[in-house]
């Protein structure tokens, strides 16, 4: 079940995202890049898309972060025991 910034693997093939950006925020890559094509990608265009984007990967690159350090301090105190 994808979730509202996770899209579908039919969306991501019909939309022809790589690979490497199939990520958690997927959903809201495709809309900016239709914004980007309709607008000759042109950078003032189309930013509130972008800053959405932008957004929740900042979000998700911090929730992986705290995930690591919660990982990094069970370790060490595993390893202190």
């Amino acid at each position: 079940m994808a979730s509202s910034t996770t899209a579908s693997q039919a969306e991501l093939k019909a939309y022809r995202v790589p690979l490497g950006w199939r990520d958690q925020c997927s959903a809201l890559l495709i809309p900016l890049n239709v914004c980007r094509k309709d607008h000759l990608y042109k950078p003032w265009e189309c930013e509130h898309e972008r800053h959405t984007y932008e957004k929740c990967q900042y979000d998700d690159y911090m929730r992986r972060m705290k995930e690591l350090a919660k990982i990094k301090a069970a370790a060490a105190e595993e390893a202190s025991d």
